[in-house]
């Protein structure tokens, strides 16, 4: 029991920090949208009448953003739910089959949701 607590703890503990990592990512090209929990939103450039190559190198840019966004958005939603779970003392459980996930895919992939037979 006592290496299970030590376990989550890790996990908590790294959970914790690749969510301040996810969360300055999408800082650095996105903002939290204000009406929707959760949701962030890629800044669209600002354009003054400069020229017209740069401002289309920026809307270009602007949509390999997108892809970006939605898959961080993404991880950081599974963080969220894997910080909640262990609150609730829930975490490591497959959300599919409801057996426990391996530790090796935790440790791997602390956001798991599904156990490996699952997931595929």
């Amino acid at each position: 029991m006592f290496r299970k607590k030590l376990f989550i703890k890790e996990i908590k503990e790294k959970l914790e920090k690749e969510k301040v990592s996810t969360e300055k990512q999408l800082q650095s090209f996105a903002k939290k949208d204000k009406k929707l929990a959760g949701d962030w939103e890629t800044r669209f450039p600002k354009f003054n009448g400069g020229n017209l190559e740069e401002e289309a190198d920026e809307v270009e840019e602007y949509e390999a953003l997108l892809p970006i966004e939605f898959i961080l958005e993404n991880k950081l939603k599974d963080i969220n739910l894997a910080l909640e779970k262990i609150k609730k003392r829930k975490y490591g459980k497959c959300e599919k089959c409801g057996k426990e996930i391996s530790r090796e895919r935790l440790e791997v992939c602390p956001e798991a949701r599904f156990c490996l037979k699952c997931q595929r």
